[in-house]
């Protein structure tokens, strides 16, 4: 694998009210907000615990707006390239110019600075849409712009991952490194990850988000950024796969992608026309092949 890509140091070592450099003099949001709920049960009590935040991100394009999200407020700059990349706003990471993260009474802006065909192309695309915290596909206002298939044939499986055995090591050890190298869902309990793994299974970086696609994508953009090899590894997702997670997989040249919970159909057809190894339920020292 060349490049890297650090694991996260825990909330509080990144900055748990913020990511990156902006220039505005509003701190960024904090991606954990303490609260004091009422328990009941056999006793009544107000305790304090996390919760996740999500706010939202306004990605815009030399000046042009794009697209409204809510995401976690970290890792923003990996967020943005992540998801111009899977979206195919970008070609490739030297497209994207500069990034600026800015606060706003009302949320966050991403102000991206794009070369000038980027910028043609997003003009000929430009829509509007409002995403949610779990759909991939709001504002999509045309058939043809959700099936996108990747420009180049997506790498096979390394050939230290061809045995069973050796798979399913690799995926265990995967979603168990996976599960410790959580921060926010540590203490929240409702924060989605995504994690690339080496052949051996070993979790080399891992992005947090409450959207699980927000989370896939910000993984691809601190690889893309660091140089990660995407074919020497596998993604490994703690939700169920659906098919924006299939297709952003395969658009980011992974070889396969691994979820704890279940696929949908449309994820298994896309998997399988495009050569993406998929892998559901993965858990407990199994996992089911679906493509």
């Amino acid at each position: 694998m060349s490049g890297t890509c650090a694991l996260p140091g825990g909330a509080e070592g990144r900055g748990e009210g913020g990511v990156g450099d902006h220039d505005d003099d509003a701190p960024l949001p904090a991606a954990l907000v303490a609260v004091h709920p009422t328990r009941l049960g056999a006793t009544r009590a107000a305790e304090e615990e996390f919760v996740a935040e999500e706010v939202p991100v306004a990605l815009e394009y030399n000046g042009l707006s794009h697209a409204v999200m809510l995401a976690t407020p970290l890792d923003l700059e990996d967020f943005a390239l992540g998801f111009s990349l899977t979206e195919g706003l970008l070609a490739s990471p030297a497209d994207l110019l500069d990034v600026e993260v800015r606060t706003r009474p009302n949320g966050v802006a991403l102000q991206l600075r794009v070369t000038a065909r980027c910028e043609a192309l997003l003009k000929e695309r430009r829509r509007s849409m409002a995403g949610r915290t779990g759909c991939g596909l709001c504002g999509t206002d045309n058939l043809d712009q959700v099936f996108r298939p990747p420009q180049r044939p997506v790498p096979p499986l390394p050939d230290a991952l061809a045995a069973d055995e050796a798979l399913v090591a690799a995926l265990s050890r995967a979603m168990r490194e996976l599960a410790a190298a959580q921060p926010l869902q540590q203490r929240t309990g409702g924060i989605h990850a995504a994690a690339w793994c080496g052949v051996d299974g070993a979790v080399r970086c891992v992005r947090e988000d409450v959207g699980r696609h927000n989370a896939l994508d910000k993984l691809i953009g601190a690889m893309a950024r660091d140089g990660v090899d995407a074919s020497q590894g596998f993604a490994a997702v703690t939700s169920r796969a659906s098919f924006e997670m299939v297709q952003k997989a395969a658009l980011a040249g992974m070889p396969m992608l691994a979820a704890v919970s279940a696929p949908t159909h449309l994820a298994i057809c896309t998997a399988q026309t495009c050569g993406l190894r998929l892998a559901g339920f993965v858990r407990d020292g199994r996992a089911t092949l679906y493509a």
